[in-house]
């Protein structure tokens, strides 16, 4: 499975009113996203081959998990309430599979991704992140509704993410 993404410029509403939400070229359809240089910050590189249903062996350039998390916090604002509380899930959902990483994440931060940043996204990012998680809201019991798989709290996914952000963006 791969997703198509292109950069979001201008308002996101075309002038007829619609979402300026896809593009379309060569019958290839990608996703217009908000702030996609974040995630182009130091990769991941994956390979992947026949164990993962892929013919033959092939690298991947994968977005780094605090730069997810970073862009998933900018474009919060900009995405509709079901949306919103879906990224507020994926931020816990990397922060749980990342956990024991929170330093390396740190240093990805502080040494590759806040440079890569203007100085006032940087600065927005660890405003949203502390914002998001500083008490349990509607989007965030909306987020720990979502998972089928799971039973999550809501106060467990904010104390989670409030921690982790914490010791990852400051």
């Amino acid at each position: 499975y791969a997703e198509f993404l292109t950069p979001l410029q201008g308002s996101g509403v075309k002038r007829n009113g619609e979402a300026d939400a896809t593009l379309s070229k060569a019958g290839i359809t990608a996703q217009k996203l908000r702030h996609l240089d974040i995630l182009l910050v130091d990769p991941w590189m994956i390979r992947v081959g026949p164990h993962q249903g892929v013919p033959r062996p092939i690298d991947l350039r994968v977005p780094n998990p605090a730069s997810f998390i970073a862009q998933k916090l900018l474009i919060q604002s900009h995405r509709p309430p079901a949306k919103r509380a879906q990224d507020l899930l994926y931020i816990h959902d990397v922060v749980e599979l990342f956990g024991a990483e929170l330093p390396a994440l740190k240093a990805l931060w502080e040494d590759n991704i806040r440079p890569a940043l203007p100085r006032k996204t940087g600065r927005r990012v660890i405003e949203l992140a502390g914002e998001s998680f500083s008490s349990v809201t509607d989007m965030i019991r909306d987020a720990a509704r979502i998972p089928q798989d799971r039973t999550l709290s809501p106060e467990h996914l904010r104390a989670a993410c409030q921690l982790a952000l914490a010791q990852i963006l400051t």
